[in-house]
């Protein structure tokens, strides 16, 4: 029995990591398009699990919430996330359930899905929190955060079970240390593109390489970097001036600097190691490209299928990293 559950953890995890990739994007979708609070309750929108659409749904919603109107196609954006992330729920309850029945026989601790499995029922919460309080950033960026982790996790196990791992892979101490500073790199640059999103500050400033034409323009991180305040507001409840936004999106500017270089180093010196030259060349690729994608949203003035490809590239970087990291890492009993 317990073989049985372990080949169903072997697929599903595989299954749901493809999905949780899909939620990610998909919620950026949402969010982009502003549709964020196309459904003004949770889990359901204006009171059932589907999108009133015809005029007595229509007549009752608007009766329930009188100062939100029906705006279906919203509506139908944040539904359709609620739906895959409802099931990616399910997912990853399965392989609680099926991790601990199969202990002894998966690659992973069963600690790992145990711990994947309260992170989604915090993200649960953050969902309805994200509507519930107006789309606060804070709330916002940790929903980002939190979908990007449990990409993250679910990846990792996903390696384990389908990849090829060593701790001999790489030699050297300094290498693996910065392998695994790869992972804190990428990681604090998605919380500062998720803040920048979140507060809708990616048109802070549009020029490049400079701000305003300045490589130093006029910026206030105390309010732009302040976590409790409402969208567009400081913590007095007065409107965010435009110091607060640029510093904000000047800040995730520097960082994707910091990204590139440690990366694009981190890249080339995975080149001389034969086991990992494929994915040094893939986390190469990908960085180009979400470079790109960075400056042609701010040139072009974040065109929607720009905006989410730039949230699917740093979807794509935290997969390609933690693979690098899982492939140098001893399974449980190697030797090293």
């Amino acid at each position: 029995m317990s073989y049985l559950a372990a080949s169903w953890f072997r697929k599903l995890v595989l299954i749901a990591t493809l999905l949780a990739l899909g939620v990610v994007v998909l919620g950026a979708y949402v969010r982009l398009s502003d549709a964020g609070l196309g459904c003004p309750d949770w889990p359901g929108c204006y009171g059932t699990l589907t999108v009133p659409e015809s005029e007595v749904a229509i007549t009752h919603a608007q009766t329930v919430y009188p100062d939100k109107p029906v705006v279906a196609h919203k509506a139908w954006k944040e539904m359709v996330h609620r739906y895959f992330a409802g099931s990616l729920g399910l997912l990853i309850l399965s392989l609680f359930i099926l991790g601990w029945r199969a202990r002894s026989q998966i690659k992973v601790s069963p600690i790992v899905p145990s711990v994947l499995l309260l992170l989604v029922m915090f993200q649960a919460a953050l969902g309805m929190w994200t509507v519930t309080l107006l789309l606060r950033p804070v709330i916002v960026t940790s929903h980002l955060m939190g979908g990007m982790t449990t990409l993250a996790l679910l990846t990792w196990i996903a390696h384990r079970h389908w990849g090829v791992v060593s701790a001999r892979f790489v030699g050297s101490a300094n290498l693996k240390l910065a392998i695994r500073g790869a992972l804190l790199v990428i990681f604090v640059q998605v919380f500062l593109g998720g803040w920048t999103s979140s507060n809708y500050a990616a048109m802070a400033c549009t020029d490049f390489p400079t701000c305003h034409g300045l490589w130093m323009p006029d910026m206030d991180f105390v309010t732009g970097f302040h976590w409790i305040r409402e969208l567009g507001q400081t913590a007095e409840g007065k409107p965010l001036e435009l110091a607060a936004f640029t510093a904000i999106q000047w800040t995730h500017r520097l960082g994707a600097l910091v990204t590139f270089i440690y990366l694009g180093v981190l890249g080339h010196l995975l080149l001389k190691n034969s086991y990992l030259r494929l994915m040094a060349w893939q986390l190469l690729l990908l960085l180009a490209v979400q470079i790109a994608l960075g400056i042609a949203n701010l040139v072009l003035h974040l065109p929607l299928i720009l905006a989410v490809a730039h949230n699917l590239g740093a979807a794509l970087l935290v997969v390609t990293i933690i693979i690098i990291n899982s492939k140098i890492t001893a399974f449980r009993g190697e030797v090293r």
